[in-house]
């Protein structure tokens, strides 16, 4: 099944930027290390690696739900005739949809109540700009299915 364009350049652009993220994450932890083991150890580090670690999580996950590459069994399913694998898909993705909804509102309105409160080691970056990612990549995740959609759909009808 041919990529679309646009599914094309959502998966190259969550891939780039989990790659940021995972060099950053190295980059830090690496300097964390190195000054600590120099005796003059990096007080925002363990706190921004934490931060990072969290969001690579997120974007990865993201990334992995368009791939098809996140946690499933699909033999399960496929044990199922073709009409029962439809039904069963659709009702995963009802499922995967409403609890990435729910996920991103939520985490909005946690957001809301975060919105004054600041990282101890950073006082000047606030712990909502931090916490963001659950509303943004629960939001990239619900795109990543819906992209996926198709291709989920097509594999459920093959005999």
């Amino acid at each position: 099944m041919p990529l679309s364009p646009l599914r094309r350049g959502f998966e190259r652009t969550l891939e780039w930027l989990v790659i940021a993220l995972m060099v950053a994450l190295a980059v830090i932890v690496t300097a964390g290390v190195a000054f600590r083991y120099t005796g003059n150890a990096l007080v925002w580090y363990d706190e921004v690696a934490s931060i990072l670690l969290a969001w690579v999580t997120y974007y990865g996950a993201a990334l992995a739900a368009l791939k098809r590459a996140n946690i499933g069994v699909p033999e399960i399913v496929r044990m199922f005739p073709p009409n029962a694998r439809v039904a069963l898909a659709i009702f995963a993705e009802i499922c995967v949809f409403g609890f990435f909804i729910l996920l991103a509102w939520v985490g909005y309105t946690v957001l809301e109540i975060l919105a004054s409160d600041r990282l101890v080691s950073l006082p000047a970056v606030s712990v909502a700009w931090a916490q963001s990612v659950i509303p943004i990549g629960s939001v990239l995740f619900i795109i990543a299915e819906a992209l996926a959609l198709p291709r989920i759909l097509h594999d459920a009808r093959q005999p």
